[in-house]
């Protein structure tokens, strides 16, 4: 994979902070879109991740996607439904399982939202070869994928270190943290 040698820390670092910009200026853009919907933040999470699905997923999915608790996930699905943005639908072929859906009309609300910064992204990368594209596809699905490992390391972890306060780390702000072996 490496192409011409080590990256420098600095490179890296860059990288990093061009990844965090992207990152932000996407999360600003959910919030933007949620503040148009009135959806509370919490019930963004669920919409947006519902939304990226192509506006239909399970209610399993849905839990496991946004790391809610099964009861946490049913009041969310109760309150998008209560709204008006889901419906609840039975699954043709497990009557066990709830497919969830962003209604119609919301959906077509929300793609009409996203289309512009759809349309220039895509014009932005239509500007680069198949070669590259693939490349970078390859590089962020990697990035997500040991970002994700990470974070699951990270939450077991956070489960055994203690919690501290405001009050707490003002008191030891010239003390270090320890580093996280990950």
């Amino acid at each position: 994979m490496n192409r011409n040698g080590r990256p420098s820390r600095k490179q890296l670092e860059h990288l990093g902070g061009a990844l965090r910009r992207i990152c932000e200026q996407t999360a600003l853009t959910r919030e933007m879109v949620a503040n148009h919907f009135d959806l509370q933040r919490s019930d963004r999470v669920g919409f947006d991740f519902i939304f990226s699905r192509g506006g239909t997923c399970t209610a399993g999915e849905l839990s496991k996607g946004t790391g809610l608790t099964t009861g946490s996930t049913t009041a969310l699905i109760d309150r998008l439904e209560k709204g008006g943005y889901v419906a609840r639908e039975p699954d043709q072929n497990d009557r066990r399982r709830q497919i969830v859906r962003i209604r119609q009309q919301v959906f077509a609300h929300c793609e009409a939202l996203y289309e512009p910064i759809r349309a220039e992204m895509f014009a932005l990368w239509s500007s680069y070869s198949v070669e590259d594209l693939e490349f970078v596809a390859e590089f962020i699905a990697r990035s997500a994928q040991v970002h994700a490992e990470c974070h699951e390391r990270i939450k077991t972890r956070a489960a055994h270190v203690p919690k501290r306060g405001h009050d707490v780390l003002a008191k030891t702000r010239c003390e270090r943290p320890p580093i996280l072996d990950l």
